[in-house]
């Protein structure tokens, strides 16, 4: 679900990915895996696990009445299961018995979460090694470029822009990596039955996990999750560092890139970053996209977080507070990711700017201070690191 204003901070992709139709559709997928698996399992007639498959598609669903009833019934997987064994029924009455057979509605919603949730991710990353990768290329070009550093947003020193940009790269790769680890074992299949036993499977819950599992692209975990969210809310976590890293960068980008500093500037477009009252404006909206995700993700995880003390077997409220703080997180993140990803390929660099700026500071500083802190030594010495950090990040995302 999305609205006019998520729209322009989030990409078509992720959300799509968490629209009703796609939801609906992996959760169906989910029954066809669940059949099919219970069936190789010897859990399932043959012939009911096919009649199930033949009626799980999602264009033969009402989806827009199932997310209305689903209000109602509390779960969008009620309404939805119910117009399914509907439909199985008028093909094959008996099969109709072995839908959904020994599972639950969280079963089915956490992993079609998982399923919709992956695609976003391989987006995430793949716009992600972008950013580094423009990064790491501004770094190895402009590695002896003095800029002035600032701290407590205030001239300091001279360092170099390389070393600036390297510096920018390198929280960001380390997140993708994080989040790829823990999207390894978060994205996983959920198959616990009622209360998490897997009591009616006498016995074949494992096997019939491992089989789906299999199937869906997705882990087999060594147990039901249903109230132990640690790994998905780990992968949580590590998105929500993510979108913190992304807005560093683009804090800083809108910093240099005021008028009054002109060091680095957005690339220019018809239509992007003008002001519907100055027209002398030029607007950072990449940097403004991914700082307004930098601001909403940190809610969402906090959403996450205090939802982990989920009592006992299944959990009434908190659980549903994760789906609706899930999509959210997930959107931002890539709208955050893809907008400099975008834009930092293109981004201006103001040499002449950040030396103006460097020799403005300098003629004010007696002699002895100049040149203890504004040496040319020193902006060589910046070069150095950002080369070396550059080639280290680049070994880094190769592994």
């Amino acid at each position: 679900m999305s609205s006019l204003f998520d729209d322009f901070l989030s990409t078509d992709e992720a959300l799509e990915a968490f629209s009703p139709p796609h939801f609906v559709a992996a959760m169906l997928r989910f029954e066809v895996s669940l059949a099919r698996a219970q069936a190789q399992a010897g859990l399932v007639p043959a012939a009911a696990a096919e009649a199930i498959a033949g009626q799980c598609h999602v264009e033969s669903f009402d989806v827009a009445q199932i997310v209305r009833d689903s209000g109602r019934a509390g779960s969008v997987a009620i309404p939805l299961l119910k117009a399914l064994k509907e439909r199985v029924g008028a093909v094959d009455a008996a099969a109709t018995a072995f839908t959904h057979f020994g599972s639950t509605s969280q079963d089915v919603i956490d992993t079609a979460a998982a399923l919709v949730t992956r695609p976003v991710l391989d987006r995430i990353d793949a716009d992600g090694r972008q950013l580094v990768a423009a990064l790491l290329d501004l770094a190895e070009r402009h590695a002896a470029m003095p800029v002035l550093a600032r701290t407590l947003g205030q001239p300091g020193s001279v360092t170099s822009f390389g070393w600036k940009c390297a510096q920018w790269a390198a929280p960001i790769a380390r997140s993708l990596l994080q989040v790829r680890a823990a999207a390894a074992e978060a994205l996983a299949v959920q198959l616990g039955g009622a209360v998490g036993t897997q009591a009616q499977m006498a016995g074949k819950g494992p096997a019939v996990v491992a089989l789906m599992a299999a199937d869906l692209g997705l882990a087999a975990p060594d147990a039901p999750w249903h109230t132990q969210r640690d790994r998905w809310v780990t992968l949580g976590c590590a998105l929500g560092v993510l979108v913190g890293s992304v807005g560093k960068l683009a804090r800083d980008l809108a910093l240099m890139g005021q008028y009054e500093v002109g060091e680095v500037a957005e690339p220019s477009e018809p239509g992007r970053g003008g002001s519907s009252a100055m027209p002398h404006k030029r607007n950072p909206v990449a940097s403004m996209v991914a700082l307004a995700a930098a601001h909403r993700a940190p809610q969402c995880v906090a959403a996450l977080l205090a939802a982990m003390p989920q009592e006992q077997e299944r959990a009434l409220g908190a659980w549903q507070a994760e789906l609706a703080a899930w999509p959210a997180l997930l959107q931002s993140a890539h709208g955050a990711v893809r907008a400099l990803a975008q834009a930092v390929p293109g981004l201006q660099v103001h040499g002449e700017r950040m030396r103006a700026n460097l020799d403005r500071l300098r003629a004010e500083l007696p002699p002895a201070a100049a040149e203890e802190w504004f040496a040319p030594a020193l902006a060589d010495h910046a070069a150095g690191l950002a080369r070396e950090q550059a080639a280290r990040l680049r070994t880094l995302l190769a592994g």
